[in-house]
């Protein structure tokens, strides 16, 4: 085994993952916010494909991945962000980390209201500048039984 001087840890991130649920959280409450947290949160040109987008599945573009937790660019856009979720928690199947790369995938559940919406994710992350960064974002609701 060899050591890696930028390699991610399983710590970094489950605090991506805290301050991911955060931000979502925040955005609600300051809509100004949305592109300052995609630009912190993402990679330029990350691989998103948001939980409820249908007409416009993948959302490569900044405009686009804003739109989807703000409204804006697209017609299906009614804000996901702007929900009034009170909390994020993340409940990961697994983390595999490779290097300055790492993957995560589970659920993920929002609170509103104290009830709690359940969806599925797998996110990859990069360290870029020292700062884990998501380059690649799927979320989908469960199948229904």
């Amino acid at each position: 085994m060899f050591y890696l001087a930028n390699m991610i840890t399983k710590e970094q991130v489950l605090a991506a993952q805290d301050a991911w649920g955060n931000g979502i959280v925040a955005i609600g409450k300051r809509v100004q916010d949305a592109r300052e947290f995609v630009n912190k949160m993402y990679v330029a040109g990350a691989l998103f494909k948001p939980t409820m987008a249908k007409e416009q599945p993948f959302r490569i573009e900044e405009d686009y991945a804003v739109s989807y937790f703000v409204g804006g660019c697209c017609a299906e856009d009614s804000g996901f962000a702007l929900k009034p979720w009170s909390a994020v928690r993340f409940v990961n199947a697994d983390i595999i980390i490779n290097g300055n790369q790492a993957l995560a995938m589970g659920h993920y559940f929002f609170t509103n209201n104290g009830e709690e919406t359940m969806v599925e994710y797998s996110f990859g992350y990069a360290l870029v500048d020292g700062e884990l960064k998501i380059n690649l974002h799927h979320s989908s609701l469960p199948c229904p039984a």
